[in-house]
C-alpha cells in the first residue's frame, strides 16, 4: 500500500471537518479518490502530481448506497467518517430521539458499509477503517452528548466483528478503528468543547490548555490516515487513538 497512486480511495462523509481533511490528504497522496457525502464537497485545484478526485453525492445511512457505491468502485481503501454531531444536552434534556440519534447515523452506517464490504467482497489486501471517537475509551462516557460514547464504542465492536469474519472467509481485508481526540475546529469537536467547558466553569480557551494531549487538525487526520493506509498489513493494528501527536496504539 506504499504506492496510493494506483489505489482506488473511497472517503465516506467527505465534505467537512476530519472527513474532508482525509480526502483531500489522499488526493495531495496520489490516489484516485471517491469523494461520497450528502452535499457537495469543494477541494482544492488539482495539479499533475495529485490524484484524481469523483464526487458522490448519497446519504451513507440508506441501506443500498454501500452495495452501489461499493460495486461502482470496489476501493482498496475504504475510509468511514460520516455520521451526525451530538446534540450537546445533559441527561435530563435530552429525548430519546436526541439521545439515540448517533446510533441511528453513525452504527448505522458502519453496520451497513461493514455489511457489504464482507458480502462483495473488497479486493484482497484493501484497508477499511472506521473513524470512531475518543469518547468511546472514557470511563466516563461522553455525560453531554446522549448516547454517543456507546454509539462509538459499538462502531469499535462492529469493526473488531467484521475483522474476524474477513479472517474465517480468508478475504485478506484489513480493518481498523481510529478514535480521534478534540478536533475543536470541526463541526463535531466545536460544539463539544463549548459544551464541556461551561460544564467546568472554563472559557474555551481554558478547557483547551487542561487538555493532556495535542488537539487534533483535520490536516493532521489526513497525514496520519495516508500513513495508516501505508502501513505494511503485518504492522496494522486492531485501533488506534488520534490527536494532534498522530497515531497511537490502543493496547
Amino acid at each position: 500500500m506504499t504506492n496510493l497512486s494506483e489505489k482506488t480511495t473511497m472517503v465516506v462523509g467527505a465534505s467537512r471537518g476530519l472527513g474532508h481533511g482525509i480526502a483531500t490528504a489522499f488526493a495531495d497522496a496520489g490516489a484516485r479518490l471517491v469523494a461520497v457525502s450528502r452535499t457537495a464537497a469543494a477541494f482544492p485545484a488539482r495539479n499533475n502530481t495529485s490524484g484524481s478526485i469523483q464526487v458522490e453525492l448519497a446519504d451513507a445511512g440508506e441501506a443500498t448506497a454501500a452495495a452501489s457505491l461499493l460495486d461502482r468502485y470496489a476501493p482498496e481503501v475504504l475510509i468511514l467518517v460520516a455520521g451526525a454531531p451530538p446534540y450537546m444536552r445533559p441527561l435530563q434534556e435530552q429525548t430519546w430521539e436526541t439521545f439515540s440519534l448517533n446510533w441511528e447515523s453513525d452504527v448505522r452506517i458502519t453496520f451497513h458499509w461493514l455489511r457489504e464490504v464482507l458480502l462483495k467482497p473488497l479486493p484482497p489486501n484493501s484497508r477499511v477503517v472506521v473513524i470512531s471517537s475518543g469518547a468511546a475509551l472514557n470511563p466516563n462516557g461522553s455525560p453531554l452528548s446522549g448516547g454517543y460514547a456507546g454509539a462509538k464504542a459499538t462502531q469499535r465492536f462492529i469493526t473488531g466483528y467484521a475483522q474476524d469474519e474477513a479472517m474465517r472467509a480468508q478475504l485478506g481485508i484489513r480493518f481498523a478503528t481510529v478514535l480521534p481526540q478534540f478536533a475543536p475546529l470541526t463541526d463535531v469537536g466545536r460544539p463539544a468543547v463549548q459544551a464541556y467547558a461551561a460544564r467546568t466553569g472554563l472559557s474555551v480557551e481554558d478547557f483547551l490548555r487542561t487538555q493532556q494531549f495535542p488537539m487534533l487538525t483535520a490536516e493532521i487526520a489526513g497525514t496520519a490516515l495516508v500513513k495508516l493506509a501505508q502501513m505494511d498489513a503485518e504492522s496494522l493494528h486492531p485501533a488506534y487513538v488520534l490527536n494532534g501527536a498522530g497515531l497511537h496504539q490502543v493496547t
